[in-house]
């Protein structure tokens, strides 16, 4: 089925609150991780909530943006008329307001994240009101995230070197004064690989904060950003303190990279020729002895492969979170 807009996503974490699970945010730049993807999903009946950020959508539309969100918008909606689950966009860390208008106008995501993080408290509010106020004037049901505080490491282009824990308080304040629809919080993640880094999770911050929403009559779904490198004991404690959405990205561009690397490892004389015989690859090898296979170098192989460890990965991912089994669009 189509992939659906922001009025049904609204619907998917409803659910999650009262249920106590999440959905896994999974951000793409092209399409086999997004096969990979949908495959898992569909597999454990779990709903999809794809990610693309600015730098993603430049890449999918070598170096347009806007083409780039076009032509990923209608490969995700003809792939997913293919499963019977409910399949999302939402787009990732957007700081371009000119662009965020646009994927407004285009009505293709299901919902957007701003990020004015970086900015000093008043001036976050106002760049994320502004952005809640397009939707409003647009008559759109496009979900609008924001977040508060820093968290740690380099998304999409943005470095923060600080990671500042999100007030619980100030939370309440900033979801009051913007209308954000979802809130990313601050609790101690990192974006990007953290192997050897000390995380520091604040599963307790996480709590408090869910409670001074509710406390002020708010059911502000919240989202933890940088969780590639939370263990799933980890991840299920924050779930059971309103987080509704977990952001992953690094872990499958590894395994995209990973699969391909040992696919290509396991008969490298296949593609590289060996010791003594000329590389005339301009030539395409036309005047030695060896020859490429291209049952090997064919990047279908390698793309295959890459789908299927993509697919193993989310199904995985969606058991964690608790998605799993939880599909609304069955």
């Amino acid at each position: 089925m189509p992939f659906y807009g922001g009025e049904e996503l609204a619907t998917v974490y409803d659910e999650a609150l009262d249920e106590g699970f999440g959905l896994i945010a999974s951000n793409i730049a092209e399409p086999n991780i997004m096969m990979g993807l949908m495959e898992g999903a569909d597999r454990m009946d779990s709903d999809l909530l794809l990610q693309m950020s600015g730098g993603a959508c430049r890449f999918a539309g070598d170096g347009d943006a806007v083409a780039g969100l076009k032509a990923m918008g209608n490969y995700i909606e003809t792939i997913a008329e293919r499963y019977d689950i409910g399949v999302f966009l939402n787009m990732d860390h957007q700081t371009d307001l000119e662009f965020i208008e646009q994927q407004i106008e285009l009505d293709i995501p299901s919902s957007i994240m701003i990020d004015a993080s970086h900015e000093p408290f008043d001036e976050n509010v106002e760049t994320s009101r502004e952005v809640v106020e397009m939707v409003e004037a647009a008559g759109s049901d496009v979900l609008i995230e924001a977040e508060l505080g820093q968290i740690k490491g380099v998304e999409d282009e943005i470095e923060a070197e600080e990671a500042f824990y999100t007030d619980p308080e100030q939370a309440v304040e900033f979801v009051d004064k913007t209308g954000a629809d979802l809130l990313a919080i601050s609790v101690g993640t990192q974006h990007g690989v953290a192997k050897g880094k000390d995380l520091e999770l604040r599963p307790d911050l996480a709590q408090d904060i869910r409670q001074a929403l509710r406390d002020h009559g708010l059911d502000t779904p919240l989202v933890l950003h940088g969780s590639s490198g939370v263990q799933p004991d980890q991840l299920q404690e924050m779930l059971k303190h309103g987080i509704c959405k977990v952001n992953k990205d690094t872990r499958y561009q590894y395994e995209y990279t990973r699969t391909a690397y040992d696919r290509y490892n396991e008969e490298p004389n296949a593609i590289v020729p060996p010791e003594g015989v000329e590389d005339a690859r301009d030539t395409f090898f036309n005047e030695t002895d060896w020859s490429p296979n291209k049952d090997v170098f064919d990047p279908r192989v390698a793309g295959r492969d890459i789908r299927e460890r993509i697919a193993d990965v989310h199904a995985d991912l969606t058991e964690v979170s608790g998605s799993a089994g939880q599909s609304l669009f069955k």
